[in-house]
């Protein structure tokens, strides 16, 4: 039995825990090939203590790829198929009267889990997208004047689909601004799609993550001691400076109609660091701000409809802002 006093975090050894972090990435790729960036991208997220928003046509392993990645880490995850008649209390919870005990009792929703699987989010009315709202910022449900905490760590993974909008819902600004990466899930390379088939010819079952091998590698105590190291990494004025520079920037250009907010600098900060973690730096550099700044700021801007009209796309803008702005040195 170990003499640490169970209010002292465990001491970890930082390459430790990045190579616990890298084994997560091997035990996703067990069950997903060819999605390398988005399996990082989760991974940030978590560091982080961030959501994310996971866009792709239908068919490219999202939800196949949220749940592996919770079977990686050990943690329980759920998910809610999100559809027009979903209601607030599906989604968070709510009152039950309990005829017997002759009082209301709550009954727990899908979002008492670690990782939450919210797929085809934008299917569902706003009222009950916003039932999420708490949930994501406080990590935490109200009902009735209480307040229930949510388990740690918490992160939704949420899905949507760039092609088909009959029957969607558009997620609102400040939904959106709730998940810290918005991912753009590809189609596989060629390479990629050819093994995925091999192992589906070989009998692989998408819905027996155990049968194709998916093994926990990190513990509970590596993820928190994950998250910690992350935070500490380093940043300098100048790197603080040239993220503020890159927000105005967003803020100026005569294509955007709404430019990122503080939130969103904030945001980017914390998955630089993140990023910067993974690769064994101690301070973030401006390649990490740069890195980050597509995956964090994409779903944050508002074009304007004239620039919509005239086919510039977010990407591109943020290209351009990254091109202008100054660089430190």
């Amino acid at each position: 039995m170990s003499d640490t006093p169970p209010s002292t975090p465990a001491v970890h050894d930082d390459a430790a825990l990045r190579e616990a972090m890298n084994r997560v990435r091997l035990e996703v790729g067990k069950a997903v090939i060819g999605q390398d960036g988005t399996v990082t991208g989760l991974l940030i997220a978590l560091l982080a203590r961030g959501h994310v928003l996971l866009e792709g046509v239908p068919g490219v392993a999202k939800t196949l790829l949220v749940r592996s990645f919770s079977a990686a880490l050990g943690l329980d995850t759920k998910r809610i198929q999100f559809t027009p008649d979903l209601m607030p209390g599906d989604v968070s919870g709510s009152l039950i009267y309990d005829a017997k005990a002759g009082e209301f009792e709550f009954r727990e929703g899908p979002v008492f889990t670690n990782i939450v699987l919210a797929d085809e989010i934008n299917r569902t009315p706003p009222k009950t997208q916003a039932a999420l709202l708490e949930a994501m910022e406080e990590r935490q449900v109200s009902t009735d004047g209480v307040t229930r905490p949510l388990p740690e760590p918490f992160l939704v993974a949420a899905t949507q689909n760039p092609i088909e909008h009959e029957g969607t819902y558009s997620l609102p600004e400040a939904q959106l601004d709730r998940f810290l990466l918005k991912l753009i899930v590809e189609i596989p390379a060629r390479d990629a799609e050819l093994a995925v088939l091999r192992r589906h010819a070989g009998g692989f079952d998408p819905q027996d993550l155990a049968g194709a091998g998916v093994r926990r590698a990190a513990s509970a105590d590596e993820i928190h001691a994950a998250r910690r190291a992350a935070a500490s990494v380093t940043v300098s004025d100048d790197v603080l400076g040239y993220v503020v520079d890159l927000a105005q920037a967003t803020r100026r250009s005569p294509s955007v109609q709404l430019g990122v907010s503080p939130r969103a600098t904030a945001a980017l900060l914390a998955a630089a660091k993140a990023w910067a973690w993974l690769g064994g730096y101690p301070a973030i550099t401006p390649d990490h701000v740069q890195t980050m700044l597509l995956p964090t700021w994409r779903h944050r801007i508002r074009l304007r409809p004239d620039a919509e009209l005239e086919g510039v796309s977010v990407d591109a803008v943020l290209g351009s802002v990254v091109q202008q702005t100054r660089v430190p040195i």
